[in-house]
């Protein structure tokens, strides 16, 4: 396996701007506490923590058996965290404001087994085809919790949990009939090689978690075709992004290869963190809610933004630049990027969007953005180090354009809007409750 470490920040003002909008997050609210809070945190000599052990549940049904995409990936994910957060949330005195219901409970019921239910039923729900092997799982899980009471009990507090959550979730948008316009003019996505293929559309119009509308971070667009603007964002991604640049370097290769992996780093990191921290099962449960509910309306508003513009990707405007009517572009009928463009418009990134959202969340979670954590790739063959949440969202401002799949407006553009996700849910959710 190769370790790469982090390349580096590609200029001092642009380092500043993400790190302040970070700092900007965990301002707004009030993180948990590093206090006394970590006292029953997991050690070498307790059971594992079962959000975690549910979350990887989650992993090997969504993405390893059932193979989702990144952005149908965000809502299975929310789904499941949220019902867990409910429960365990519920046991521990309700301290945080749930996000859906606060089931009847007194404190004496199994954590462990309403987490199992939770989890267990949200993502059968989801998935009915794993039935079996799902059921397989949770029987293993309750089988090591003591038969009694508190089994019981925990059961049904689970079970009203993921009842709540899959109730909220029907009939949500998931899965529509939306299909990209496919455009003609200058500017218009249409499908890009080498599938030209068209996937998503039905994302941007999904009922938000959080979010009282898709919509209401709407950008002003993608810039004008003939502006100055356009013309840099252009040649950037020209030049480096290309499959044959000779400006790339092996690491910002290796980056770019890294954050496009299918299957996501992100997942592994939040565990990492939660194992690493020793944060007890409420605060994991918290912690998971937060991220993964942020990282799915984040994806949202973004799939809702490249609905309302549909702006063309990077290879189509680079081989049709002699339409554009801008003097600072050249066309190049035969470019092509290094990564596989992804089958939606460019504008604005879904993957900015969701990691600024996920950093953020983790940023405002801990209290502090100088957290170190690291991420492995087997798409890349490599580990990333990152010393901080606002550094793993620079690279991947950088990673997108490195891989000539976006432009710096998405990227830059669509940060924003997983960085305001996050404001408004620390602002409205999961809040402590006043005493």
């Amino acid at each position: 396996m190769v370790k790469l470490r982090y390349a580096g920040w590609t200029g001092v003002l642009r380092r500043k701007a993400v790190h302040l909008s970070v700092a900007g997050v965990i301002a707004v609210g009030s993180p948990i506490g590093l206090g006394s809070s970590f006292a029953n945190a997991s050690t070498s000599n307790t059971p594992p923590n079962a959000v975690i052990t549910w979350d990887r549940n989650a992993q090997t049904a969504i993405w390893d058996i059932a193979g989702q995409q990144p952005q149908v990936q965000a809502r299975s994910f929310a789904m499941v965290h949220g019902a867990v957060y409910d429960a365990v949330n519920a046991i521990a005195g309700t301290p945080y404001q749930p996000y859906l219901i606060a089931p009847p409970a007194d404190g004496t019921e199994s954590t462990d087994a309403a987490v199992a239910t939770a989890g267990f039923l949200v993502l059968n729900a989801l998935f009915p085809e794993q039935q079996a092997r799902l059921k397989t799982q949770y029987d293993e899980a309750l089988a090591v919790i003591p038969d009694g009471t508190a089994k019981q009990r925990g059961i049904t507090v689970g079970t009203q949990a993921a009842a709540a959550m899959n109730a909220a979730r029907q009939n949500d948008g998931a899965f529509g009939d939306q299909t990209w316009p496919v455009g003609t003019q200058p500017g218009q996505w249409r499908p890009a090689p080498p599938a030209f293929a068209s996937d998503g559309a039905w994302v941007g119009d999904l009922k938000p978690f959080l979010l009282r509308s898709a919509s209401m971070f709407r950008t002003s667009g993608p810039p004008s075709l003939t502006s100055r603007r356009y013309a840099r964002d252009f040649n950037e991604v020209k030049t480096i992004g290309s499959a044959t640049s000779t400006v790339r370097t092996a690491d910002q290769t290796q980056a770019a290869i890294w954050w496009h992996d299918r299957h996501l780093a992100e997942w592994e990191i939040k565990r990492q963190l939660a194992t690493k921290r020793q944060l007890n099962t409420l605060q994991t449960a918290r912690m998971f809610a937060m991220v993964d509910l942020a990282e799915a309306d984040a994806t949202i508003a973004c799939y809702n933004e490249k609905a309302a513009w549909n702006f063309w990707r990077p290879v189509t405007a680079i081989r049709l630049a002699d339409t554009d009517g801008n003097p600072g572009t050249a066309a190049d009928p035969d470019w092509t990027p290094l990564l596989v463009t992804p089958p939606h418009p460019d504008y604005t990134s879904g993957h900015t969007c969701f990691t600024a959202a996920s950093m953020s969340a983790l940023a405002y979670f801990f209290g502090r953005d100088d957290i170190p954590f690291s991420g492995y790739s087997a798409a890349s063959g490599t580990t990333r180090y990152f010393r901080s949440f606002s550094q793993a969202l620079a690279e991947v401002v950088e990673a997108r354009i490195w891989g000539g799949i976006h432009t710096r407006t998405a990227d830059v553009e669509g940060a924003k809007i997983g960085k305001k996700v996050t404001a408004f849910m620390v602002a409205h959710y999961f809040r402590p409750k006043r005493k």
